[in-house]
């Protein structure tokens, strides 16, 4: 264990199977000593855990638990390729909400991964961020995340 995974542990986190692609892609890459991964959905044991539009079917409180899925689902595809424990923390996330008519809060949604990340790495979570309302989203899922993590030097 580590730094990051032993930390998961002390929150009762357990880092799902690396969700499987949807389409032609791969989870996560590293390109120097950062590890970007492809967009998340909210999946579950490979199935998606909602579908709609966030401030229609789907309620926001709902949509930020689902962007922490989607955010679990990232760590898992980072872990895949470097290992947790590796980082030295996360620079960037994006999220995509796909949004009802006239739905504006897009960076409530995304607390859900912003929160998590804290939780997890503490200040060394700390990161920019996008907060994006879609017309769509791939499956029909209401929230995708994608994140960009440093590697600690070393690794």
């Amino acid at each position: 264990m580590g730094i990051w995974t032993d930390r998961l542990a002390e929150l009762g986190v357990e880092l799902p199977e690396v969700a499987r692609p949807v389409a032609s892609y791969v989870p996560a890459v590293r390109t120097g000593n950062h590890v970007h991964t492809a967009g998340q959905l909210p999946i579950v044991s490979g199935t998606l855990s909602a579908t709609g539009k966030v401030g229609g079917e789907v309620d926001p409180d709902t949509a930020r638990g689902l962007a922490r899925i989607c955010t679990l689902n990232a760590l898992a595809a980072v872990d895949g390729v470097v290992g947790l424990d590796s980082l030295a923390g996360v620079v960037k996330v994006v999220g995509f909400v796909a949004s009802a008519e006239g739905f504006t809060g897009q960076p409530g949604v995304l607390n859900g991964a912003s929160e998590l990340l804290g939780e997890v790495f503490g200040e060394s979570g700390a990161h920019a961020r996008s907060a994006v309302g879609v017309a769509e989203l791939p499956m029909g899922a209401p929230v995708e995340v994608e994140l960009i993590a440093e590697v600690a030097e070393g690794h």
